[in-house]
């Protein structure tokens, strides 16, 4: 029933036709048994226990508190299992071909519910963003059974709107339309199957609104390669979702690694599918940035698609959430920004970035207000889950997947030409600024290595991490000296000195330096930036990682169970104490023998600024888990850098409004597609030069 016509009368009492486009098609999760709770729950009390423990507690003390219950995602897939069966299996038994990951069968008298993250309805962001105004669910099924469609409240109360019951065991159609007026502030729909004494079989269900009759827009697909690996496996992904091939126009691969994709074993076989629509391009390594940039410009040069989705290429996702994705932007009152979530690549129920925001004042970004991230779905089910109800906005989406129409980018330009970090935030930032908004959509989903388990604060990645930050506050700040950026800098710079990783605080330093020498330091030292650092690193003892722990010295005692509590502050006020302790400490001697031996080892995650200034040296864990490195107090060293810290911040603090207005004037070139096409050819050389398409 997927293009059904019918007429309605327009706002000049004219006919006007409309069709039933889908906008969100239930789907099972396939072969991964992992992620089950994300889109289908047999237990619709999980979690309750836990919510109820919550209430309680805050009623109690006024505060905000977690309780953690039992069920974990393994328990949900084999509560599962035993209730409803879909995949190939389930798809061969039921008569009616309903495409891949569409039916299921439910064991009779069993009941099963789509209040769940992939299959929920999120009328609240419809209703938002969007021109939709209802929603049609349209469910075919055989077999006796009952359907009850549930809708909840911004504030998380969930109540039934209709019991529907199915007497028929013949193959039936149920078609509702539901109003998306008290939607608002947040709030879904959804529906759960009661069988019947004989089972049920769903043969597919789908979320569709009766919208004018228009082509939808086309994607191409952009992913910047550095490791080919995986981004063969989001090859196969690609070429067997069918299902997007119709919108699909091209998929552009920025290889940009010392290991080239075409090289690799499979790597015909994974792009055999997708044909002429697959476009490989090497290039100098630019980054996530570079790579980004070159898949948006391709993009709109082409002029065949309306959006560009990118993504990165450690990612695992589900191509269903292209096709939402691009039909929410097909919808969109003006041109939006859609991006999807990221669970982890580990533990994969956790959602682990939900909504992003930039706090204006000190300048960092993080969770949107309202929302709660790392929310395990194995845990607790969205039904109890009441904060999940509530529309967040974002500011931005991370760039793991986010699909930016091409209207957008003929406006903006492209990414800063900042190599890594911050780039998809201040584009976000600028889309907004320009009336362009970014949505965060449940239901559009990626997978990724969380960020607890990469270094990346710590390694040569620290310099773009406080040199993007500043230049994207230098642009976007409403704030006289960007707010807090500058003492809160400061404030990071003082706590890798007292952790004894003098590497990254020269990184950050050399990050203030190269931020005051003004914007044309961006494009210049974008492809051999990355080279410098490394070499800066490589002069400190702190960068000095080994994967053998026995390759150090072995630890003069172990850290005791109560070093980390006994430090952790509680207050500010307690946390400036161990501050200035820890400063004051520096300027007596190391204990004897602490460059010999550590004096003891520490998990990364025990490794916090207030424990290691209480040492001399220790062993210390990588957040990979991978390694470990040495670290020794070094009076001189943090005397000297301490020193530099204090003089950059000041020229910086000093400088802030003539670097603002330097920055400002100058990003218009060089977010140009125009300046990075220079960069792009610069970063091969000539024979690159002469395979970029020529200026139009």
């Amino acid at each position: 029933m997927t293009g059904q016509t019918e007429l309605r009368v327009d706002s000049g009492g004219r006919p006007a036709e409309t069709s039933l486009r889908v906008l969100q098609r239930v789907v099972f999760p396939g072969d991964d048994l992992d992620i089950v709770p994300l889109y289908v729950e047999t237990n619709p009390e999980r979690g309750a226990g836990e919510l109820a423990a919550e209430l309680a507690m805050e009623a109690q003390t006024g505060r905000k508190a977690t309780a953690i219950s039992a069920p974990v995602a393994s328990a949900a897939v084999g509560e599962a299992q035993h209730i409803i069966r879909f995949g190939p299996d389930a798809e061969a038994q039921i008569t009616e071909d309903a495409g891949p990951r569409r039916s299921a069968l439910i064991s009779p008298g069993s009941r099963v519910s789509f209040a769940t993250y992939i299959n929920a309805f999120p009328a609240s962001y419809w209703r938002r963003w969007t021109t939709v105004t209802s929603v049609t669910l349209r469910i075919r099924l055989a077999g006796e059974c009952r359907i009850i469609l549930y809708r909840s409240t911004a504030k998380g109360f969930s109540y039934p709107v209709e019991t529907i019951t199915v007497e028929s065991g013949e193959p039936t159609t149920i078609q509702r339309t539901l109003p998306l007026d008290p939607f608002i502030d947040g709030g879904w729909y959804w529906f759960d199957l009661v069988s019947g004494p004989e089972g049920t079989a769903l043969i597919d269900a789908d979320w569709l609104a009766a919208t004018p009759p228009a082509r939808s827009g086309r994607v191409s697909i952009g992913i910047t390669c550095i490791r080919p690996g995986d981004v063969l496996e989001q090859l196969r992904t690609l070429g067997d979702a069918t299902d997007i091939h119709g919108l699909l126009d091209k998929v552009y691969v920025v290889d940009q690694g010392s290991e080239k994709l075409r090289d690799q074993p499979g790597f015909a076989d994974a792009a055999k599918h997708l044909g002429d629509r697959l476009q490989v391009i090497e290039q100098g390594n630019l980054g996530g940035s570079g790579g980004f940039s070159r898949s948006m410009d391709e993009t709109v040069r082409a002029g065949q698609s309306d959006y560009v989705l990118i993504m990165d290429d450690d990612v695992q996702f589900d191509a269903e959430g292209i096709l939402r994705a691009a039909t929410f932007a097909d919808l969109a009152r003006r041109p939006t920004i859609v991006g999807g979530h990221m669970f982890s690549l580990y533990d994969r129920t956790l959602l682990y970035n939900f909504a992003e925001a930039v706090e204006p004042w000190a300048w960092w970004w993080g969770p949107a207000p309202n929302t709660d991230p790392r929310h395990d779905f194995g845990r607790r089910n969205l039904r109890n889950t009441p904060w999940l109800h509530r529309r967040a906005d974002s500011d931005y989406n991370g760039w793991w997947m986010c699909l930016i129409p091409v209207r957008v980018i003929a406006e903006v330009g492209l990414s800063m030409p900042v190599f890594i970090k911050w780039d998809d935030a201040e584009y976000g930032i600028r889309a907004r600024d320009r009336g362009y908004p970014t949505v965060s959509l449940p239901g559009v989903a990626s997978w990724q290595i969380p960020w607890e388990d990469k270094d990346d604060s710590r390694d040569w990645q620290a310099y773009f991490h406080v040199r993007n930050r500043l230049v994207a506050a230098l642009l976007h700040s409403p704030h006289k000296h960007g707010g807090a950026v500058i003492t809160e800098s400061r404030e990071r710079q003082l706590q890798s000195l007292l952790s004894m990783y003098y590497s990254t605080t020269a990184l950050q330093q050399l990050a203030i330096e190269d931020v005051l020498s003004g914007p044309e330091h961006l494009h210049r030292t974008l492809p051999t930036k990355i080279g410098q650092l490394r070499t800066l690193r490589a002069q400190y003892q702190d960068a000095q990682y080994e994967a053998d722990v026995e390759s150090f010295p072995a630890p003069r005692r172990k850290a005791p169970d109560s070093l980390k509590h006994n430090t952790t502050p509680t207050n500010k006020i307690n946390l400036l104490t161990k501050a200035a302790r820890g400063t004051l400490r520096q300027f007596r001697a190391p204990r004897p023998g602490a460059a010999k031996r550590p004096q003891m080892a520490l998990p990364y995650q025990d490794a916090s600024w207030w424990v290691l200034a209480t040492l001399d040296s220790a062993l210390v864990s990588s957040a990979e888990n991978t390694n470990a490195c040495w670290v020794v107090r070094d009076r001189g060293q943090f005397r000297t850098l301490a020193w530099r810290s204090l003089v950059l911040h000041r020229r910086l603090a000093r400088r802030w409004s003539r670097l603002a207005a330097e920055y400002r004037a100058a990003a218009v070139d060089f977010n140009s597609p125009e300046r990075w096409r220079e960069t792009f050819a610069a970063s091969v050389g000539d024979h690159a030069r002469r395979q970029l398409p020529e200026d139009q």
